[in-house]
């Protein structure tokens, strides 16, 4: 008798350790903070700012989210700097075991424009499938499933233009995952580009990954990106990562835990094929980021 199977991933999450291994924790192109903070009556608020360091320029954002859990009901509201006003309504587990519906709109009062994206989706033991329809674009409806047994996982995802009564974009994935290691293979743009990452917990405290994507699109020469990437662990508070791909670009993070709530990071991002060359200044990139999370 075969085992209970678990959920596999939603389509997003394919790779995902990889991705999170090679792409968070690199504070390199602004300095951000972020406060959240959590009432007793089921209220949450976040506010968040970024600081870009090219252009100096400053962005943030307000939101206030409000939880019913009895109800699996979850309302967002956020406002920000460029004066964008979001909204989000998630309902789950009410009409369906495994069904979750989930309304985004976001309104720019100064110019009018606006967007819809209702999504359902739906989990049960060995599959999770989403459906999206975007209301004013297009109308485009979207659809991905991920199917998983004993670790192994299968995944396609396709977009249908409602007017125009043709599909846009299709992708399809292949993987396999397991406590310690994770592979997984995807087929994006049309089958156009091909990516394959690799993660790997070497051990508690270090954790390796890499990342290939090739472009048949792109010029011969250029086709083919690289990148691999490690964690390690200092102690329970304190960890470093490291990056580098295939043009030379070595990124390092680092990140502490202050107190509980209470962390920073800092990255610093070097092109090490310019090193010497005093006119390339702007190809080295620093930043950092700071979360109170109460």
């Amino acid at each position: 008798m075969s085992l209970p199977q678990p959920v596999p991933p939603s389509w997003k999450d394919l790779g995902k350790s990889s991705n999170d291994l090679l792409g968070k924790d690199f504070p390199i192109n602004n300095v951000t903070l972020e406060v959240k903070t959590f009432t007793p009556s089921n209220v949450a608020f976040k506010v968040a700012g970024a600081r870009d360091t090219k252009s100096s320029l400053i962005g943030g954002d307000i939101e206030a989210k409000f939880f019913n859990k009895p109800h699996g009901l979850v309302f967002t509201q956020s406002w920000t700097t460029s004066n964008i006003l979001k909204t989000q309504i998630e309902v789950d587990n009410q009409i369906a075991k495994g069904v979750k519906l989930d309304l985004q709109t976001a309104l720019t009062p100064d110019t009018g424009a606006k967007s819809a994206l209702f999504t359902t989706t739906y989990k049960q033991p060995g599959l999770h499938t989403r459906a999206f329809l975007d209301v004013f674009k297009g109308p485009t409806f979207t659809a991905d499933t991920v199917i998983g047994r004993d670790g192994f996982l299968v995944g396609a995802e396709a977009s249908y233009n409602v007017t125009e009564g043709k599909i846009t974009k299709y992708a399809t994935a292949i993987g396999y995952s397991a406590p310690e290691y994770a592979v997984t293979l995807h087929g994006l743009g049309n089958l156009s580009t091909f990516a394959a990452s690799y993660y790997h917990r070497v051990n508690p405290d270090v954790e390796a990954g890499a990342k290939a994507v090739y472009d048949t699109r792109a010029s011969p020469s250029g086709n083919v990106a690289l990148e691999v990437g490690a964690k390690v662990y200092l102690d329970s508070a304190a960890y470093v990562k490291a990056k580098i791909n295939n043009i030379g670009v070595l990124a390092l993070g680092y990140t502490q835990s202050l107190r509980p709530g209470v962390r920073a990071s800092f990255g610093l991002a070097l092109d090490t094929q310019r090193l010497n060359d005093q006119a390339s200044q702007g190809a080295h990139k620093v930043g950092a980021s700071f979360t109170f999370d109460g």
